[in-house]
């Protein structure tokens, strides 16, 4: 097996290590509506303690989950542990690229459940970033972590 492919984390137990690891989480594609996954998911995150970083270039300089929302990743005023990605899985290489730009590193890149792109996993996985595709954070914190 190559190296890289361990970064590709689908197991309970790499899930649950960056679940518990993570502190902030900047949500790349974050929304405004409480009826959009892309804001209630990060909602049950906050309230389970995570700090959460909007990116929508739709909303900069709206207050989102405490948080003024930001255009892109490398606006964002510090790092984050985590990026969850709520975007169409073709726009995921660009994004990918823009990750790796950054002056700093995520330790994991978490692709919402429905969202998969094997290419630009790959590529995160390469540069040492935990990859996690198709799968909610949500869920998996509630099922893992013991959290109602």
């Amino acid at each position: 097996m190559i190296a890289w492919r361990a970064n590709l984390i689908d197991d309970d137990a790499g899930l649950a290590a960056i679940l518990r690891e993570a502190k902030t989480v900047a949500v790349l594609g974050a929304k405004a509506s409480p009826a959009e996954p892309a804001y209630f998911v990060p909602a049950y995150l906050r309230a389970r303690g995570y700090r959460i970083r909007p990116v929508n270039p739709k909303l900069v300089g709206r207050s989102v989950h405490d948080a003024t929302a930001v255009a892109r990743l490398a606006d964002l005023g510090e790092p984050a542990d985590v990026i969850e990605i709520f975007r169409r899985p073709a726009y995921l290489p660009d994004h990918a690229r823009e990750i790796l730009v950054l002056p700093w590193r995520p330790t994991a890149v978490w692709f919402q459940l429905g969202i998969r792109h094997d290419g630009a996993a790959a590529m995160l996985a390469r540069a040492g970033i935990r990859v996690v595709q198709d799968r909610c954070m949500m869920p998996e914190h509630r099922r893992l972590l013991g959290v109602q």
